[in-house]
């Protein structure tokens, strides 16, 4: 596929395009049309006006192209941005679009339609430019959409595909009016996000970072740009840990005594990290979400300080976490209260369901963090911190020449607290959540070890979740929860658990209550887990093959195959009617070197299967 590289620019005061797109689209407005092209290479394009220039970045790098922009104002006045791309891919010849798209608990469904179904196909004339626009408003990043898009020929197998690195407000955009198409996007532009920017006489912009891949198939598009993520893996991370998490155990209601009781129960079983989630700082009669804000260690739970928590799980050979929405402020905390340091829209401290936003660009709330987070893990000895964000500044926030930009500092300064976290503690693993899944972004998985997969702790479509995820993520840090009920029969337990290979695999639930018969079984995927998770880490999925398409009813079967080297894992899973999937079509050239799960012989079933050449 014959692309080319360009770039979207709309400055205020210049005319918009015609074609009946504006309102729709600030794309090929007069900003654009009156540059020049003044220089070319491999790496980059530079565009000059009379009173600016623009670059429009385009490196190749590991059968990648990493794109953005950088305007500069040349001018002696200053010049208000109101939309800049960070990718403008020209010369597509493509009739098929693909987009992932994510609500809390289904998150990276695919979203494959024909472009005439998108009623894109070109007028007769070549007059009235068809668009079709998509995006996300706020500081979840990936509610609705994932910043991610692909286009296909499919006469020809050619894939091109994007994928936005930017944890604010952002913004895809295809638009035709003749043949071919042009793929465009970046930070959501003033009409989409109320996003500007004014940039003064001799400085610069520069537009966050996108990555396209060029391939013969939607999964090498995607294996292509998940591979050019360069997370931020803590050396105690690499190996690829078991962990568990207590949330599905206490419900936010963590005490010393259950703590010690899972802590002696996982001891030697293969865990490696026992995470003391939500409800660690709140009172008995208090709800763990309306107390979030102040940080204080509630001493009725935790007599002698969380130190000693801290200790005990050390003293069973396991790794203490513990967690945090270091962000948020909720109305029975002071921090609330605190207006002086919280965001606020039109002067407004912006409240959704209670809870409002420390604002992370002031030095007071980063110095208040850096002591009730950081120094609170330091000095009591944690090694892991997860880190969640349970809902969205929405448009944007006061502060700069516009809500858009507000919170596009906003998002970058919490990513700085991020790296300060990191820096300061080097060895900390860091797990990113979201209500689950809502900053399965790039820019916020480079800051981390892992994240939660989503909050679809105990449904019949996390292996749906989870095998969506392989195409946006790395499945070395989408951590996949296998919940264990006591109330569970064999089945089920292997339906999580082989779910749980599709990524990191974190337990949760009764495990205290289950025989003796099932926790063996769970040691024994814990065993299996440890042969497959070097494919996990560092391998090629190939195939995705899944029949279901109602996530509350799933019926046919997936497969998964990953491959790396002359291993491979295969995980299948059977919903309602998807008994007995061919399994033989997809072991052709491999042996099975071990397996684990269940028959697939009756629905709701999983199983994982070790290939070798």
């Amino acid at each position: 596929m014959e692309i080319k590289y360009s770039f979207q620019l709309k400055l205020r005061g210049d005319d918009f395009n015609g074609h009946f797109t504006n309102g729709l689209s600030m794309a090929n407005s007069v900003s654009v049309h009156r540059c020049k092209k003044v220089f070319e290479d491999n790496d980059k394009t530079v565009f000059e006006a009379d009173a600016y220039r623009v670059t429009a970045y385009h490196t190749e790098k590991n059968n990648i192209r990493e794109c953005y922009t950088v305007f500069e104002n040349i001018s002696d006045s200053v010049l208000t941005l109101d939309m800049l791309s960070s990718f403008c891919i020209e010369n597509i010849d493509a009739d098929m679009m693909h987009r992932a798209t994510s609500f809390w608990s289904a998150e990276g469904k695919l979203l494959s339609q024909k472009l005439t179904t998108l009623n894109m196909e070109k007028s007769w004339s070549g007059h009235g430019t068809r668009v079709e626009k998509f995006g996300q408003i706020g500081s979840m990043p990936v509610r609705k959409y994932f910043p991610f898009a692909a286009l296909e020929n499919t006469k020809k197998s050619e894939f091109v595909a994007v994928q936005l690195y930017c944890a604010s407000s952002w913004q895809i955009e295809l638009f035709r009016n003749n043949d071919p198409l042009t793929l465009t996007g970046g930070l959501a532009d003033f009409d989409y996000g109320h996003w500007c920017k004014n940039v003064k006489p001799g400085e610069s912009f520069a537009s966050p970072k996108a990555v396209v891949s060029i391939g013969a198939s939607l999964n090498e598009v995607c294996d292509r740009l998940v591979q050019a993520q360069k997370p931020r893996i803590s050396p105690v991370d690499e190996d690829l840990p078991v962990i568990f998490n207590e949330y599905c155990t206490t419900w936010g209601n963590p005490t010393i005594e259950n703590i010690e009781k899972i802590a002696k129960k996982i001891s030697g079983s293969g865990v490696k990290y026992l995470v003391v989630d939500s409800g660690w700082y709140k009172k008995p009669s208090e709800n763990w979400w309306e107390v979030i804000g102040d940080w204080n260690v509630n001493t009725d739970l935790f007599k002698n300080g969380i130190q000693e928590m801290c200790d005990i799980i050390k003293s069973y050979g396991l790794i203490p976490g513990i967690w945090f929405e270091f962000e948020k402020a909720a109305p029975l905390s002071e921090m609330y209260h605190n207006t002086n340091h919280l965001l606020k829209r039109d002067g407004v401290p912006i409240t959704v369901e209670g809870q409002r936003f420390l604002d992370m660009r002031d030095s007071w709330c980063v110095d208040y963090l850096t002591k009730k987070v950081i120094h609170f893990l330091r000095d009591n000895g944690f090694g892991y911190i997860k880190i969640d964000y349970n809902d969205s500044i929405g448009v944007g926030c006061d502060g700069a020449e516009s809500l858009g930009e507000g919170l596009r500092q906003t998002v970058l300064a919490t990513q700085d607290f991020f790296r300060k976290i990191s820096d300061t503690l080097p060895d900390l693993v860091i797990e990113g959540c979201s209500s689950g899944g809502h900053r399965l972004e790039p820019s916020m998985m480079q800051l981390i070890s892992q994240a939660s997969f989503s909050d679809a702790h105990e449904c019949e479509s996390i292996p749906l979740i989870a095998a969506n995820l392989h195409r946006l993520i790395q499945p070395k840090q989408s951590q996949i929860w296998a919940v264990l009920r006591s109330k569970d029969d064999l089945h089920r337990i292997n339906y999580s658990l082989t779910a749980a290979f599709l990524g990191r695999l974190c337990l949760s639930g009764e495990i205290f209550d289950l025989d003796d018969e099932i926790w063996e079984n769970v040691l024994t995927a814990i065993r299996f887990y440890d042969k497959v998770k070097n494919i996990i880490k560092n391998g090629k999925t190939t195939q995705i093959v899944c029949q279901a398409e109602d996530y509350n009813h799933p019926e046919g079967y997936q497969l998964v195959l990953r491959e790396y080297e002359n291993t491979a894992l295969l995980v299948a899973h059977t919903f309602k009617n998807g008994a007995n999937p061919p399994i033989d079509m997809y072991l052709n050239g491999w042996t099975v070197a071990d397996e684990f799960g269940s028959n697939l012989d009756n629905d709701f079933r999983g199983k994982a299967f070790l290939l070798k050449r």
